[in-house]
């Protein structure tokens, strides 16, 4: 058990020191440097004091990686549908509409609904904060509410609807990392994902009924922005409406995310031909040019206005491909540590403290919050947390699903609570709110890990597999 620490101790060490010198930049390559560095010295126990040879290492790291195969398809998937959705005006009519319905009296509930609903459709809390998280600060601001509460309405949507997306990484990633097909998860998942954001919106709702400061002016301004450079119509809703429609179908995850972007595609043609002509170019191969542009590479669109700028400004597959080696590279860290014998080390030690259904889930919850304190990085805490307990719940017969919803109620939202993680960091950054200044008000992330834990004290839709080691 105290060997298996050691590569963790150096990832702790890499990550930190990757944090320091890079900032929230620490994933565009330094947090994947520092995963094969760790592999590397948990290989090289593994060799030199476990015994263990090379081949049994090599095909561990092959077996994790080929799981993750399909989670890879899906997130360049997720990339063209970032880019698709928004050139083609869905995004960009959806938040339309949801600025038309904004007052003072309800701010904090509507910008927290109006985030969950655009992380939803577009499946990225950071794209949502960068963008009408931004909008939405400066917003509040005018109308005089505190940036504690601007920032927490606006993160705890944003994550809510991160994690309920189809189309959100961190979402794959704990599905692909436990092995629960996708829509299973967040059917799951939505037991304890729902309550947790009707509680937060019912105190964002009472607070901003004691506040009446008047700031409809600027809401027209963004409004009016995206009514002139864009083609608002109710029609673009058939996009995301034919989306949730096939989900509901539970068809294969990659069948629907590509239908998904075939008709943003042809939405985009139809609907803002103008655009398609601004990112093609000149030329006979204009529309077919300018398609593919958005699917796969950068985009900006000038609006006249640097939020709306910074909003529709999209990356399309090449945005992911830090995700993918990020993940490739943790893959290799937990094939080793799995390969090696490490992980079911340190499993054990948790299983020494484990006697019920509660204690499991109590267990694999403190492991996501430590792990975002100590990894810095949630994709690192999902994989490690997914993969530490996987054995275990199998060994006592419970479900894959109740795994990685408990893994998804910690990893994947507690990491913005962090000052040092690299989404609190990023966070903190694009809001200009001091991590520590938002964390009270970040109420849905709060509450999701207690809510985990209530539904797993009380028992409640928590099942078990009839299993021989059970």
């Amino acid at each position: 058990m105290w060997l298996a620490l050691v590569p963790i101790a150096v990832l702790v060490v890499m990550l930190a020191l990757v944090i320091k010198a890079f900032g929230a930049d620490a994933i565009e390559g330094g947090s994947q440097v520092a995963l094969l560095v760790a592999s590397s010295v948990a290989a090289l126990l593994a060799v030199t004091v476990c015994r263990c040879k090379w081949s049994t290492l090599e095909k561990a790291i092959v077996d994790n990686i080929r799981t993750s195969a399909s989670a890879i398809i899906i997130l360049l998937l997720i990339g063209a549908i970032a880019g698709t959705w928004m050139l083609s005006g869905v995004v960009p009519t959806l938040m339309y509409y949801g600025l038309q319905i904004i007052h003072p009296s309800v701010f904090l509930a509507v910008a927290c609904l109006i985030c969950a609903v655009v992380a939803i459709v577009t499946g990225s809390s950071w794209t949502t904060i960068a963008t009408i998280g931004v909008a939405l600060m400066g917003v509040g601001e005018a109308q005089g509410y505190s940036e504690g509460w601007i920032a927490g309405a606006i993160i705890s949507g944003a994550y809510f609807g991160d994690k309920m997306s189809a189309l959100s990484d961190t979402t794959v990633l704990a599905s692909s990392t436990v092995r629960v097909p996708l829509f299973e998860h967040i059917k799951y998942m939505s037991i304890t994902t729902i309550p947790s954001f009707v509680l937060a919106m019912v105190v964002f709702l009472v607070v901003s009924l004691t506040h009446s400061v008047d700031a409809s002016v600027h809401m027209e301004e963004l409004a009016e922005v995206l009514k002139n450079r864009f083609n608002i119509s109710a029609w673009l809703l058939v996009v995301p409406a034919v989306t949730m429609a096939l989900i509901a179908k539970k068809l294969p995850a990659l069948v629907t995310l590509f239908l998904s972007v075939v008709m943003a595609c042809i939405a985009m043609v139809i609907m803002q031909p103008e655009i398609v002509k601004i990112v093609g170019g000149d030329g006979d191969f204009s529309t077919f040019r300018g398609l593919l542009t958005v699917c796969s590479t950068s985009t900006a669109i000038d609006t006249g206005d640097p939020v709306i700028n910074e909003l529709v400004a999209t990356s399309g597959m090449q945005g992911m491909l830090n995700t993918i080696w990020l993940v490739l590279c943790a893959m290799c860290f937990g094939g080793v540590m799995v390969g090696s014998g490490m992980l079911s080390a340190l499993t054990q030690l948790f299983a020494k403290f484990v006697y019920r259904t509660a204690s499991v889930v109590a267990s694999t919850l403190a492991t996501g919050v430590v792990s975002n304190l100590l990894t810095a990085d949630q994709y690192i805490s999902i994989i490690i947390t997914g993969n530490a307990f996987r054995e275990l719940y199998e060994k006592r017969g419970l479900e894959g699903r109740l795994l990685s919803r408990s893994v998804e109620d910690t990893a994947t939202v507690t990491s913005v609570l962090v000052p040092w993680n690299s989404c609190g960091m990023t966070q903190s950054t694009v809001l200009g709110v001091a991590t520590l200044t938002y964390l009270p008000y970040c109420l849905f992330n709060l509450i999701s890990p207690l809510m985990s834990l209530l539904f797993a004290i009380i028992g409640y839709k928590i099942y078990r597999k009839s299993t021989p080691e059970s």
